[in-house]
């Protein structure tokens, strides 16, 4: 029997790399990736679209098993926007354009959702893993070397994801909700 091809988190971020090799490696049963940066169109649509669509593209350039990663950050006052466009909102207006985007409005809730997707291979349908959580958008505080971190705060926490230790936001993010379920599904395979 042939050997099984390692599982390939296609990444070329590095932040997103370290978080998700920690999640993955706490616990009795740690699950080992391999890495792969690779260019892949994403289409525009839902977070499940989005995630779905561009699994099916890695699966077919890597020629087995990955997973894929998207993430969306979620205002209340927008309709779920930027949702998992935040990369290029990000990209184009910093943090304080993305805390301007909700000047003159109510509320300054957010959800921020993280979307893995999962494939056995090519031509496989991919499985949909999820994990929300819900905070506020706020002016930025903390490092700001990973995304926009710096201004989404975790209700009840009092700290933004920049200003906690990864051991503490890798606990409670939405990251780490997607990455359990997705490790649980996993292991039910093996």
């Amino acid at each position: 029997m042939a050997p099984q091809k390692a599982l390939v988190f296609v990444t070329g971020n590095a932040n997103k790399l370290r978080e998700v090799k920690a999640i993955l490696s706490q616990g009795g049963h740690p699950i080992e990736i391999d890495s792969r940066a690779l260019d892949i169109p994403e289409i525009q649509g839902t977070t499940v679209e989005v995630a779905r669509a561009k699994c099916q593209a890695a699966a077919e350039l890597v020629g087995g098993p990955c997973i894929t990663e998207d993430t969306a950050l979620c205002y209340k006052a927008l309709g779920g926007l930027p949702g998992p466009y935040i990369k290029h909102f990000m990209t184009e207006l910093g943090h304080e354009g993305l805390n301007a985007l909700l000047v003159g409005f109510p509320t300054k809730e957010a959800q921020a959702v993280c979307t893995f997707a999962y494939s056995a291979g090519p031509g496989t349908e991919p499985m949909i893993f999820e994990g929300r959580t819900d905070g506020t958008i706020v002016p930025a505080r903390g490092p700001k070397v990973f995304g926009w971190d710096a201004v989404f705060e975790p209700l009840d926490t009092g700290l933004t994801y920049a200003e906690m230790p990864s051991e503490q936001k890798n606990k409670i993010s939405h990251r780490y909700k997607a990455l359990d379920k997705l490790r649980a599904y996993l292991q039910s395979l093996s």
